[in-house]
């Protein structure tokens, strides 16, 4: 491993690393295990030897080609990892930091210069163009320059990763490592939903549409934020319980309620001040609306063209808004620190989330995620192969 080898034209010279990789090459295929090869980072990159990494819907999505991303392709971001090899100008990091991979934008826009890099104008390329921002892919296969890669800036289901230095957040190492991935997007989407997007107030009321890894995050974050009073609902009876134990005050099991709105404002007979939908179900955005108090938010981290979420606007007249929000809106440098630091101190328990694969039953892994039968999904990379 990290011996230098003959370069294939398509590498260009370069020093490689050598890797495995879970490679999806179609629609609904199987994660399919490949050796590849790394370039050496560029001046703005960094290696990162992965030590685990965690399954998000976006992967999914992808996989089924409900995004329009490339195949075939290395998915995975939510990676964690060690620093192995920087770029000449990354001046932060250095070998052997442990690191969080998060997403990725180009820095320069509008919205990076003002705080909001999840909104970067150009989100798709640098995240789902299976390419870097300048189109080239600094990852192959067996001398074939097919493949695609650098999936937000890191493509983590893979022994090692190409990240750039601005989706490479720096951690404690006194903190497990196996467990940081998913800060990098699931947990952090959920609880930036509530603490930054819509900045949910001590004493407020907050309703929370999906109980599952993200849903469960932004319950934690309502319980940070001091709201009074945090309503999950969903149709997982089990989860509902768990959501109670992490911060929800009450719970309503949409599929005994035949009104959910109903339920909801009996709860809060005035409205939600905050509703989070994280399912992507456009009964909820129904149910949601329904419910909101007059001047409420509504945000939502799920929706796409294929939900047939549609709202009349009328509904919305008294003051209320209705807002797409993307990885929290956070700036993952700041936020994956801060939540660690609250992880610290026994307010984000995120780890009970947390269910582990070997990074060999990848599949097995997608499949339980699917079923419902897990929450969170983490990979683990046996060093002794990576």
């Amino acid at each position: 491993m990290n011996q230098p080898a003959p370069a294939s034209s398509a590498l260009q010279q370069a020093t490689i690393t050598h890797a495995r990789a879970a490679v999806v090459e179609q629609k609904d295929g199987p994660f399919i295990m490949q050796d590849i090869a790394l370039e050496t980072p560029r001046a703005d990159e960094v290696l990162i030897r992965m030590v685990a990494t965690g399954i998000c819907a976006t992967d999914s999505h992808v996989r089924q080609q409900l995004m329009p991303s490339p195949l075939p392709t290395i998915l995975g971001h939510e990676g964690a990892g060690v620093v192995m090899r920087t770029g000449t100008s990354v001046t932060h990091l250095k070998p052997g930091d442990h690191v969080v991979l998060s997403y990725h934008s180009c820095g320069q826009c509008k919205p990076c210069l003002s705080s909001h890099a999840a909104y970067c104008e150009k989100v798709w390329e640098a995240n789902f163009a299976g390419a870097r921002l300048d189109g080239t892919i600094g990852v192959e296969r067996q001398g074939v320059d097919d493949l695609h890669a650098h999936f937000f800036g890191q493509s983590s289901f893979a022994t090692y990763a190409l990240a750039h230095q601005r989706n490479t957040v720096k951690v404690p190492d006194d903190v497990p490592l196996e467990i940081l991935g998913p800060l990098g997007c699931g947990f952090q989407t959920g609880a930036g939903a509530i603490l930054k997007a819509m900045k949910v107030p001590v004493g407020a009321s907050v309703a929370v549409f999906g109980v599952g890894a993200v849903g469960l995050a932004a319950i934690m974050a309502a319980k940070v934020a001091d709201a009074a009073t945090v309503i999950a609902i969903d149709v997982n009876a089990e989860r509902l319980a768990l959501a109670s134990e992490l911060g929800a005050t009450h719970v309503v099991n949409a599929a005994d309620a035949p009104d959910v709105t109903a339920a909801i404002r009996a709860i809060t007979p005035r409205g939600v001040e905050f509703v989070l939908d994280t399912s992507g179900r456009a009964a909820n955005l129904d149910a949601g609306i329904g419910a909101l108090a007059a001047m409420g938010h509504f945000g939502f981290v799920a929706f796409n063209a294929h939900s047939g979420a549609l709202v009349d606007a009328s509904r919305l007249t008294v003051g209320q808004t209705l807002r797409g929000i993307i990885q929290g809106d956070a700036i993952s440098a700041l936020m994956i620190p801060e939540l660690i630091g609250l992880y610290r101190t026994g307010r984000f328990p995120f780890d009970r989330l947390i269910t582990f694969y070997d990074f060999a039953d990848i599949n097995q892994a997608f499949d339980d995620v699917a079923a419902g039968r897990v929450i969170k999904a983490v990979l683990r990379f046996d060093a002794a192969h990576a």
